[in-house]
């Protein structure tokens, strides 16, 4: 029997109390999420973040930290994601990039505007993740190899 979980990276940014988040249509519905993705071959998880954050919200970003390593099983389709979520700051954004596919928009939301759209983030780990980062939860790069 061969099972493997999805490997996924994303990103938590945050600047001026908001943090910037990808409103995107996922499942046939719209949802709030850091921005993230899949592991691309022969790219290292750091490369990935910095390629998803760029895709779906045009900001190019500097890596930080590591918040922490989750797995998590949707509920809709049964897949395990093995989730990196790394800690990043804005360097700059390009408002003419065209953004992934599904992408509606991003946006900077406060942790209150967040916590109001609860039911509309994408799953418990959104959420779960930037309570964590909240409450001082930070590693170095170092610790992803």
């Amino acid at each position: 029997m061969t099972w493997a979980p999805h490997v996924t990276v994303a990103t938590i940014i945050e600047q001026d109390n908001r943090y910037l988040m990808v409103y995107e249509e996922a499942d046939g519905q719209k949802v709030y999420n850091q921005p993230a993705g899949h592991l691309d071959p022969n790219e290292t998880l750091q490369e990935a973040a910095i390629r998803e954050t760029l895709e779906e919200t045009g900001w190019t970003v500097e890596l930080t930290g590591v918040v922490g390593v989750n797995l998590y099983t949707a509920p809709s389709n049964g897949i395990t994601y093995f989730r990196t979520t790394f800690i990043a700051r804005a360097l700059s954004h390009d408002s003419q990039r065209q953004l992934d596919t599904g992408i509606i928009e991003a946006v900077w939301l406060s942790y209150e505007e967040l916590v109001a759209r609860k039911h509309q983030l994408r799953s418990p780990m959104t959420l779960q993740i930037i309570e964590e980062y909240r409450a001082g939860r930070r590693f170095p790069l170092e610790v992803v190899g």
